[in-house]
């Protein structure tokens, strides 16, 4: 039996090829774009099926669109470790974010099963198909399947060109009626595991390849609609006007300081659209969405007390009306002590020299689904600038290898522990 396992710099070689592999599926040629459930979703779903059946896992595209892949163990009956991650991007986003996590659980297995290790446990690799939640207004809707929390009302959603998420799922060849079976029984799954990109600075700040993620933040998102009156350009005077855009804007300043007044939260607001949209009228009406995030449920509490009173205000002062309408809101997670620890010791157990440097996560990630039904645990890799959800995105091959060489070890650490 072949013991040996590849090194850092070949795994590094590897994932960047792969990610060639799997970026060239796009919605927009010359671009990065794959939304949840487009053509692009389902051709790269379709690359990621056979490349884990390509690592020896048996795979399959479920009915709420992830692809799902599995190795069994040698120990009948004992709960799986889940490797995970989403292969969704933003409208022109990054090659890494995402990507990365699906393509280490592959190699990972892949490398395994090359050096003739059989592991006591079974081990899943899940690429998620809705994390960024960019084309329909729900919240990490194909992770939520697995953790058995997904809402039916979500199939009602729909995206800008008014299709719902159900009818596109169906288009996709998903089946809205087999998620609810995608639940995954209490203690069948011994952990979770999620190797992603850090999506901000504080790692090359650090001159650290890794990262562990002790917690992800709480985060609440909710669309504003702002309602005015529209009037010509030229002949209703100021003092007059029931400006929908002006109070939206005043309202987007009142988020940025809200959250500037709360320790390491955050406050964005991601989408201003006006109504009629036209040079010379009066905005009748504004629709906008808030993001805020903050490290502690209590934090994120105040926030949105403060932001409705900020808002109500304003819409009072102005002579307009607003209503805020939360579709996606998530408490803190930490991640699972025994989990960090694993990683930890992946991550002395890889020979280079690394810290096991702690941080939190300002992003949301599958991880938090999961975490309702399995200890969850991150991994986090420096990424250039910290710069994400752009075409900017960039990091070293260097690095990606590092990453999956300590979740390599990692695996064997927990089978270690198995023993």
């Amino acid at each position: 039996m072949n013991q040996t396992l590849p090194s850092a710099a070949v795994l590094g070689a590897r994932a960047f090829a792969a990610l060639a592999g799997l970026n060239r599926f796009t919605d927009e040629p010359g671009k990065l774009t794959r939304l949840y459930l487009s053509p692009a979703h389902r051709q790269a779903a379709e690359w990621v099926k056979g490349a884990m059946e390509v690592a020896g896992l048996t795979a399959f595209i479920d009915a709420a669109g992830s692809v799902q892949g599995r190795r069994e163990g040698t120990v009948p009956g004992a709960p799986a470790v889940m490797i995970g991650s989403h292969i969704d991007t933003v409208k022109d986003g990054g090659r890494f974010d995402g990507n990365l996590g699906v393509v280490a659980g592959i190699l990972t297995m892949q490398a395994l099963r090359d050096a003739g290790i059989a592991l006591p446990f079974p081990v899943e690799v899940v690429a998620f198909g809705d994390e960024e939640n960019v084309r329909f207004p729900t919240h990490l809707s194909t992770s939520e399947a697995l953790a058995g929390h997904h809402d039916p009302a979500w199939l009602d959603a729909k995206d800008e060109d008014g299709v719902t998420l159900g009818e596109a799922l169906r288009a996709f060849g998903g089946d809205p009626a087999g998620i609810a079976a995608l639940a995954r029984t209490p203690g069948s799954l011994r952990a979770y595991l999620e190797v992603h990109i850090e999506q901000g600075p504080v790692l090359e700040a650090q001159n650290e390849a890794v990262g562990i993620v002790t917690a992800i933040n709480a985060q609440s998102r909710a669309q504003v609609r702002v309602t005015g009156e529209a009037g010509h350009a030229g002949t209703v005077p100021m003092a007059l006007r029931k400006d929908a855009l002006t109070a939206a804007a005043e309202m987007a300043l009142a988020l940025e300081a809200v959250a500037g007044a709360h320790d390491q939260a955050v406050g964005t607001v991601g989408v201003f659209r006006p109504e009629p949209g036209a040079t010379n009228v009066v905005p009748g009406a504004v629709q906008f969405t808030i993001d805020f995030r903050a490290p502690l449920d209590a934090t994120l509490a105040a926030m949105d007390a403060a932001i409705r009173e900020r808002f109500e205000a304003i819409a009072q002062r102005r002579g307009v009306a607003v209503s805020i309408t939360t579709y996606a809101k998530a408490a803190a997670v930490p991640m699972a002590p025994e989990l960090q620890e694993a990683f930890a010791a992946g991550i002395a157990r890889s020979g280079s020299n690394l810290a096991a440097r702690r941080l939190p996560s300002g992003a949301g990630h599958d991880a938090m689904a999961m975490a309702a039904i399995a200890p969850v645990a991150m991994l986090f890799v420096r990424n250039e600038k910290g710069i994400s959800h752009s075409p900017l995105e960039n990091m070293t091959e260097a690095d990606a290898g590092l990453a999956i060489r300590v979740l390599l070890e990692t695996l064997l650490e927990l089978a270690d522990g198995s023993a």
